[in-house]
């Protein structure tokens, strides 16, 4: 069997796999192939590729001689239509926002798998992509804010004076928020976090933060640690807790997502007026909409001396230790596919198999995505 890795489109610098990953496909005696120039971003040149036992070659030979291609984003129509008949392509689609890509894909024949419709279980761990990515997104979200504050994140006491501490937010208490609030503590920040889940009040709490409650939450319990949608009383509840701690933040960090949904909209254009000048909003979920009303998608927006960040490529400003992450992710998950002997074994008995396949024998074998797509015709 042959794995081939391709070259991410720019602004994209992580790669699906490291030299140090190719050692493994060589035990399970599985051949991989590395596009040119892929890793130079994550600092993977190709030679070390070549050391490491893998070959180096063009897009083209890959597409049309790989039996699994990985590569993180969305293939071009042109990449799909040279993909090798009955190839698997497997990297990160966002599937339930690109239904009309994934049904054209499936039309063309190509078996897809999509990691972040891998099912939340505990035995699935180990090959959360979304999970390693976020940690990564939290600590960067705080590093870029920390860069475009105009002001000290810890209190200083000095013979010129006393500089107080600055006062974060952050909404959404995920591996991104709680990744956050560690890295905000560190740096000297006050933190107050806002969730609607109750049960990761604890988690919160141990990391030295103040959790803001808000009662009548729906339960969150069954889905998988994703957030679930709101009633409209507990969304005015909500809206009125979160205005009044917008208004004293100096840094709001937010992270609120709902799979195969807008993200909700938490901070107001009213509530950022309340804010003070130099602050600073880094929003996570630019890429479903954002959590602000005037979030733009990787754009800066300066509103009344407040920047407001969409950026949800933060895992891309550290592409050597998420692409690390990454591979180690992706290699967990296609050990549930290969034999002993290295060839391509797709048991769809298996529960992470069946539940991140997408697409196969020309069909979209994802029921949501089934649904969404009915929805709309």
């Amino acid at each position: 069997m042959k794995i081939g890795v391709l070259k991410e489109p720019s602004p994209e610098t992580r790669i699906s796999l490291l030299p140090e990953h190719i050692a493994i496909l060589k035990k399970w005696n599985v051949e991989a192939v590395i596009e040119h120039g892929a890793g130079y971003n994550a600092a993977a040149d190709d030679d070390k590729y070549v050391q490491a036992g893998a070959a180096v070659a063009s897009r083209s030979e890959i597409l049309g001689s790989a039996d699994v291609v990985l590569s993180i984003n969305p293939l071009s129509d042109a990449d799909i239509s040279a993909v090798k008949k009955a190839a698997v392509v497997l990297g990160v689609y966002q599937p339930l926002f690109n239904g009309s890509m994934i049904r054209n894909w499936a039309e063309k024949g190509i078996t897809l798998f999509s990691m972040d419709m891998l099912p939340r279980t505990t035995r699935a761990q180990s090959m959360d992509v979304l999970s390693s990515q976020a940690n990564i997104a939290g600590y960067k979200a705080v590093l870029l804010a920390a860069n475009l504050f105009p002001k000290y994140f810890p209190m200083f006491m000095t013979a010129a004076g006393s500089i107080p501490p600055a006062k974060m937010l952050i909404l959404g208490a995920g591996v991104a928020g709680l990744q956050a609030i560690a890295t905000g503590k560190r740096l000297g920040a006050v933190v107050e976090v806002f969730d609607t889940r109750p049960a990761v009040k604890e988690e919160v709490m141990s990391l030295g933060a103040k959790f803001v409650e808000v009662e009548g939450a729906a339960d969150a319990s069954k889905a998988g640690g994703y957030a679930v949608e709101q009633t409209e009383e507990f969304m005015q509840r909500q809206k009125a807790k979160i205005a009044e701690s917008v208004a004293k933040a100096d840094i709001v960090i937010t992270t609120a997502q709902i799979p195969g949904k807008k993200a909700p909209v938490l901070i107001t254009t009213e509530m950022m007026q309340a804010m003070k000048n130099g602050s600073v909003i880094i929003d996570l979920a630019a890429a479903t909409g954002g959590n602000t009303e005037l979030t733009k998608n990787e754009e800066t927006v300066l509103h009344q001396g407040v920047k407001i960040v969409g950026n949800s490529r933060l895992p891309s400003g550290m592409p050597s230790d998420a692409s690390k992450l990454y591979g180690k992710n992706i290699l967990n998950f296609l050990q549930l596919m290969v034999t002993k002997e290295g060839q391509l074994n797709l048991n769809f008995d298996d529960d992470l198999v069946k539940g991140t396949c997408i697409a196969y024998n020309g069909a979209i074998t994802n029921e949501r995505i089934v649904q969404l797509l009915t929805a709309k015709s």
